[in-house]
């Protein structure tokens, strides 16, 4: 079926997740203090189910794990019962302060992301971004990135919204009230999480997927290097399936190869597309 068209606007905005999308090649720092804050419980979790609700809140990400029958089995084993809200405050606490000492170790921006950052102001384009990781941690996180170039034009944490965080579309929607955006339509939202993209799907923008740079592959670039061309082509593969499945409107491999798709998109706005 022919969807119907509308009058043409113009792209305004680009709204970017933080690791795995700008900085944190493989989005290693909150997965690997996410094993960190678990063993300190004496919980032994993998790096593959840390990185399962990646994209959520830290507390709802702990919450999350918690609630993994796997996980909730081994905590009762360990501590006498199933884990409860107040675990998920304990595990919280343990987790912030091994965040905060670490984030800046996993800070370096992902190649050509300051280059594309450049590119999107020349043409006009607004910078919003917003992130799973708390206030605190991203006032750490924020003046490395900038250093390096990444910069954006406004910044939301997981933890500031009283509506909540991902996968609702409050952070999406609230970068765009801050950046004076007049339509969510001539917005893009960039992210490497399934629950990033479900937040810009539901905030009614364009949804771009990073794959290769991001959570979904969850491969440093020495360990990228160690895989065959073949094996790199099926995580990419997969990690583009699940992006897609959640709405993705696009998937690039990392925030480098965006300019084409801004591109694309703000032709199909001239055009009357709608996403």
């Amino acid at each position: 079926m022919t969807r119907p068209l509308h009058a043409p606007i113009d792209l305004q905005a680009v709204i970017f997740d933080w690791a795995g999308t700008l900085v944190d090649f493989g989005s290693l720092a909150p997965t690997q203090i996410f094993v960190d804050a678990f063993k300190s419980f004496d919980m032994n979790i993998s790096l593959k189910q840390a990185r399962g609700p990646m994209g959520l809140s830290k507390w709802q990400h702990i919450r999350t794990l918690l609630d993994n029958p796997e996980i909730a089995r081994q905590w009762k084993e360990c501590h006498g019962a199933l884990p409860g809200d107040a675990d998920v405050d304990a595990i919280y606490a343990r987790f912030m302060p091994m965040q905060i000492a670490k984030v800046g170790e996993y800070s370096q921006a992902i190649d050509g992301a300051a280059d594309m950052l450049a590119w999107l102001r020349d043409r006009g384009l607004k910078i919003g971004s917003c992130s799973g990781y708390p206030r605190q941690v991203l006032d750490v996180l924020l003046p490395l990135a900038a250093a390096e170039g990444i910069a954006p034009d406004h910044v939301i944490a997981g933890d500031e919204l009283e509506a909540g965080g991902r996968p609702g579309p409050y952070m999406a929607l609230a970068n765009m009230l801050a950046l004076k955006i007049g339509d969510v339509a001539a917005c893009i939202k960039v992210d490497d999480t399934v629950p990033g993209i479900e937040e810009g799907i539901r905030a009614g923008m364009w949804s771009v997927g990073v794959s290769l740079s991001g959570n979904e592959v969850g491969c440093t670039r020495a360990e990228l290097a160690q895989l065959s061309p073949e094996q790199i082509k099926a995580l990419k593969a997969l990690a583009e399936m699940r992006l897609r499945e959640a709405g993705a409107h696009y998937v690039i491999d990392s925030v480098a190869d965006l300019p084409a798709v801004v591109d694309a998109i703000a032709a199909r706005l001239k055009a009357g597309e709608r996403p």
